[in-house]
């Protein structure tokens, strides 16, 4: 289970046990301890599409502080054009990225930089080879799940790893089921992924709800990372207001969360 941890200068993030004990550094990111107002207060990692906008100065300090209070400073973050598929890309510090390349998952080998995902009601994903030196966050709203891009994540990882070696897993704070309502073509295509294992709840009036941490965790075992490799979270992005933005609860007027991971030297 993922621990809620606070840093020294305020900020609030999330970490898992398992990828603490590997070595890697890493954080969910909250909403708490950063320099944002409004709607975006006030840890707020990046901006909504529309008119209503936060400054850039301060979700360039939001981000100094979180990789400040987890232990990530100075190293070069990498971020995607997140677009809800299943594209994974290797980055490292000599990557051009004036235009950061569309994809919703980042891999690295390369410790003096930072894979960086953003969500506000999406999954996100961090993952490690057993030894570290191998890392990748991946962004995962329901398209991303029926697409499959953690299992890609996955895959991409294993390409590069030893045989013998594990992947470790921690999957962030979400929306969860009980606040992810949907239409039943969302329901179709999680049954075509996952046929009778599809974790969704069918309600009255042609509604559903769908458990995409399950899901991923689903897709996690099924591309070979055991049970007992995967932390997992319990909090709501939906539910827990205080503590996280919710592009839904928010009407798409609200801020973003980050998940960070850096491998080992």
């Amino acid at each position: 289970m993922l621990r809620r941890k606070n840093g020294k200068n305020g900020v609030v993030f999330y970490d898992s046990p398992l990828l603490e004990n590997i070595g890697v550094a890493h954080a969910f990111s909250t909403r708490i301890g950063g320099v944002s107002e409004g709607v975006f207060a006030s840890l707020n990692l990046g901006n909504p599409s529309g008119q209503v906008l936060d400054s850039s100065d301060h979700i360039a300090e939001n981000y100094r502080r979180l990789c400040e209070g987890a232990g990530c400073e100075g190293k070069l973050m990498r971020k995607v054009f997140q677009v809800h598929g299943a594209d994974v890309v290797w980055m490292n510090k000599e990557t051009d990225c004036v235009e950061p390349p569309s994809a919703d998952a980042i891999a690295s080998d390369d410790p003096r930089c930072l894979a960086c995902v953003r969500v506000a009601d999406c999954v996100p994903v961090l993952l490690a080879s057993e030894d570290g030196r191998l890392v990748a966050a991946a962004h995962a709203g329901w398209r991303g799940v029926v697409a499959g891009v953690v299992p890609a994540a996955v895959k991409s990882l294993q390409k590069r790893m030893r045989n013998d070696r594990a992947i470790f897993a921690a999957i962030g704070p979400s929306i969860g089921a009980a606040n992810f309502e949907v239409g039943l073509e969302v329901v179709e295509e999680f049954r075509r992924v996952f046929g009778s294992h599809a974790p969704a709840q069918l309600k009255c009036g042609g509604k559903a709800h769908v458990d995409l941490r399950r899901a991923i965790g689903q897709q996690l075992h099924a591309a070979g990372v055991d049970a007992d490799h995967i932390d997992t979270a319990d909090r709501c992005t939906f539910r827990d207001q205080d503590e996280f933005f919710s592009h839904r609860r928010d009407g798409g007027v609200t801020g973003r969360m980050a998940a960070i991971i850096a491998c080992r030297a």
